[in-house]
């Protein structure tokens, strides 16, 4: 690794005699020095802790030794692209809020990078308001305590383990990306209740506003299909037509 690559820790500095605060810290991955300068001021003023990295290589490295609350992720890096980073920090950590930054607007980026487990996207060039509130909102849903807490959920020939993302169906290993354990979740936590598409964007991929509501049918016909008996009549991940879907254990 290049020298400037090393991870930059910034911390808050307290008012003389003032008692230290533990700050949260937020991981800004992007390479572009003068970016760097203006995410950093801005989180400073919010009192958050930042540590920069300016590559994919050195902001894993800078995930696992510090552990951020949430984690600031530009698309184009060297080292390792931000695509494969997202994919790789999720993979060590369900829940740790990713908000993309890019100046890529395409619809099927900002799908394709939800489905590998980002929480939001921001478009290039953005508001500071506006994505210290998307930053606030991913947050605040990551803290929300969950109505059935439960790392493990059976049903029916299924068995899905939350916490180390693994899932069973009649003994056999699925697949599921990052992006279907937290719809999967959402869904189990929310047993026999009708959730709207609305709903589901919202509170799973965090989108008030979401170009299409068949991206919430897509991730639900994927679910049935790798963990119903008969996707074509599912059992479990029930459509309630005209309202939303409904998990039924």
């Amino acid at each position: 690794m290049h020298p400037e690559a090393t991870p930059i820790l910034v911390p808050v500095s307290s008012a003389a005699g003032a008692p230290a605060h533990k700050r949260e810290t937020l991981l800004v991955v992007e390479d572009d020095p003068r970016m760097q300068k203006v995410l950093t001021r801005m989180f400073l003023q919010e009192k958050y802790e930042v540590v920069v990295a300016g590559d994919g290589r050195a902001a894993l490295e800078a995930f696992q030794q510090h552990r951020p609350v949430a984690v600031l992720l530009d698309l184009i890096l060297p080292e390792i692209s931000g695509r494969e980073l997202c994919r790789r920090i999720r993979a060590m950590d369900a829940e740790t809020p990713i908000i993309i930054l890019s100046a890529v607007s395409q619809v099927v980026d900002k799908v394709l990078l939800l489905e590998l487990g980002a929480d939001d996207y921001v478009t290039k060039p953005f508001s500071p308001r506006e994505l210290l509130a998307r930053l606030q909102v991913a947050l605040r849903r990551r803290r929300k305590p969950a109505i059935a807490p439960r790392p493990t959920v059976s049903f029916g020939e299924c068995e899905i383990d939350f916490f180390k993302m693994k899932a069973h169906r009649a003994g056999t290993e699925c697949n599921l990306t990052a992006h279907e354990y937290k719809l999967l979740k959402f869904l189990t936590e929310n047993a026999e209740r009708v959730l709207s598409r609305e709903e589901l964007l919202n509170e799973v991929w965090g989108y008030n506003f979401y170009p299409t509501t068949r991206t919430v049918d897509n991730q639900i016909l994927k679910l049935r299909q790798k963990l119903e008996q008969d996707p074509a009549n599912p059992r479990h991940l029930q459509t309630i037509y005209g309202a939303g879907y409904r998990f039924v254990p």
